[in-house]
């Protein structure tokens, strides 16, 4: 595994919290939405924070790993990563959120190394909150507040609590969710769904529809590093450095997650 420092962690978070900035800035104007190729909408935001992402990692970190950005792969901009740590960049996650303006969208910056998320910020630019994950454990820090470290919770035995995508849910997903005791279901946008497990405060968040490497690169590192993990359907861990960047369906959950209740 690479060394991977706290300076270079701490480096990281700043940039989250500058491409947080920028995104507030227009999120306070009457921003223009268009479409992207993939039929999803774009604002000056999502282009904004990735052109800074892009440049201050690059300038500020190391120019030796490619990165592979949401807006740029969308426009089919895809560097060779094949034989080297990757940084997958998502820099406004939950631009649907955005638009309706509910606070609920995130700056996502994860480094890959085979295959696996090693390092994971998320910042949240209207709480004033980041998350981030690395072989140091996770943290999450608000405002101007120390950084407290967070764990995952062993699941209650009076019932799991279930986090849902508040944009995209499908009947699989109530389906699969039948299958435990589920006593609370809390709707939440975004990567912020991984920060809630990873935090101890849900269990389970089953995720049956479309979704790429960047939406979940660093939600995943900061789960991982909070006792957590990410597998497939099947019971595989879900990897990085896929065929077309796209993830199978998937279930985030506990470690320690194992049956049904």
């Amino acid at each position: 595994m690479l060394n991977v420092g706290l300076e270079l962690i701490n480096t990281v978070i700043e940039i989250s919290k500058r491409a947080g900035n920028e995104i507030l800035k227009i999120y306070a104007t009457d921003f223009q939405i268009t479409t992207k190729l993939d039929k999803t909408p774009v604002t000056e935001a999502d282009q904004k924070a990735e052109i800074l992402i892009l440049r201050s990692i690059r300038e500020g970190v190391t120019d030796k790993f490619p990165i592979v950005s949401e807006e740029a792969a969308t426009n089919r901009e895809i560097p060779d990563f094949k034989e080297t740590p990757f940084w997958l960049v998502d820099p406004l996650d939950g631009t649907k959120e955005f638009i309706k303006r509910n606070d609920e969208f995130t700056v996502n910056i994860a480094l890959i190394e085979n295959n696996r998320p090693i390092v994971g910020v998320i910042t949240i630019p209207a709480k004033d909150t980041t998350y981030w994950g690395s072989i140091h454990g996770s943290y999450v820090q608000r405002g101007g507040e120390a950084p407290l470290k967070i764990s995952c919770r062993p699941p209650p035995s009076s019932g799991l609590c279930a986090v849902l995508s508040r944009t995209h849910i499908t009947p699989d997903t109530y389906n699969y969710l039948s299958n435990f005791s589920i006593t609370q279901k809390i709707s939440a946008g975004s990567s912020l769904k991984f920060c809630l497990i990873a935090e101890g405060k849900a269990d389970l968040y089953p995720r049956l529809g479309k979704t790429m490497e960047w939406d979940t690169a660093a939600g995943h590192a900061i789960l991982r590093f909070a006792g957590g993990k990410i597998e497939t359907i099947e019971g595989k861990e879900l990897i990085y450095g896929k065929k077309g960047l796209e993830n199978p369906h998937f279930i985030a959950s506990c470690l320690d997650f194992e049956s049904k209740n």
